[in-house]
């Protein structure tokens, strides 16, 4: 396909600014319509780039493709440079079935070639003073985290650094690029059966005078069988992540905020000291297989959604794919 060739993408998230860039800088003219929705799962994201510990039996392609991913993560940071925190991720148990689940994850990995350390209560309050009565742990070293809203500054700039133009509506274009998270699914009849809203909360907290100081490393508990996560911020840490099927409701619930707090209570206790300072609900743009779909719909027409929990750790892979099947100039006949 000419490099002259117009490409419009639809969605300015981690995803479709990630596509717009790389192919800008291939050489392709690129225009991002997005219409900013404050429920995008960019913005409400923790920015974990975590394919090890999301890892689960029967998301193998998912596992493989986000190592792959998280392996483009350091040039691509780099290139755009955002900062990535690079000590890990601890995946804790407070109780005996807890940490049964995590000894399911550690087989599994094992089957993949995958091996991860498992650390004792002692071992990870030694790691993390500040954690709490947990039973054990595993220890993902290769895990890494990026702060991410500054990694969608980033590419917005790098975008307009590019060329890439943002009109409020679409232009004339050749190829269109469907990145519209979640909302993916009214924007193609293929995709209305593929793509569903997949709702997450999470909160943002932040440290006060006189409060321990927030973890170094990413935290994944398992708390009597729900998860939580803690990832942390300069100044404090994101807290999440609730998941519900229940469509495009933008509400965040008094549930989901009590389960949150009471759970990363337990798992990280100096937290009642710190400033609740932003609730916020996402949506994530679920699959049936949890893989994303990045593939020609129909001539000029090409889908980058799909991502579910994994849209930030599998930008870097998706954009050079995208920009692989925009060269190839394919129409998916």
């Amino acid at each position: 396909m000419p490099l002259t060739t117009r490409v419009t993408v639809l969605g300015g998230g981690v995803i479709g600014l990630s596509a717009a860039w790389c192919a800008a800088r291939d050489g392709f003219r690129v225009e991002v319509v997005d219409h900013g929705s404050p429920h995008g799962g960019s913005r409400v994201a923790g920015g974990m780039l975590a394919p090890v510990t999301e890892a689960w039996p029967g998301d193998e392609e998912v596992l493989d493709l986000g190592v792959e991913s998280l392996g483009l993560w350091p040039a691509f940071a780099r290139d755009l440079g955002v900062e990535l925190t690079p000590l890990g991720t601890l995946a804790v148990a407070v109780d005996r079935a807890d940490a049964e689940v995590l000894d399911r994850l550690r087989d599994h990995l094992a089957t993949r070639g995958r091996s991860v350390l498992r650390l004792t209560g002692r071992e990870l309050r030694a790691l993390e003073p500040g954690l709490g009565p947990v039973r054990s742990g595993l220890s993902v070293p290769g895990d890494v985290a990026v702060d991410n809203r500054a990694l969608l500054r980033a590419l917005r700039g790098a975008c307009e650094r590019e060329g890439v133009v943002f009109p409020p509506t679409p232009g004339e274009a050749d190829v269109t690029v469907i990145a519209a998270g979640a909302w993916s699914r009214d924007l193609h009849p293929a995709l209305r059966a593929v793509i569903r809203p997949v709702k997450g909360e999470i909160l943002r907290l932040a440290a006060r005078p006189g409060a321990l100081p927030p973890p170094r490393h990413t935290v994944r508990a398992q708390v009597s069988g729900r998860p939580v996560y803690l990832v942390p911020r300069p100044d404090g840490f994101v807290l999440g992540a609730t998941q519900y099927e229940a469509g495009f409701d933008g509400d965040v619930t008094v549930g989901g905020v009590r389960d949150l707090l009471r759970d990363a209570e337990v798992v990280w206790p100096g937290i009642a000291e710190y400033a609740l300072v932003e609730v916020a609900a996402g949506f994530r743009a679920g699959s049936p297989d949890n893989a994303p779909v990045i593939r020609w719909l129909e001539p000029g027409v090409l889908a980058a959604t799909g991502h579910h929990r994994n849209g930030l750790l599998l930008a870097p892979v998706t954009a050079r794919r995208v920009v692989a099947l925009l060269r190839e100039g394919g129409t998916g006949s």
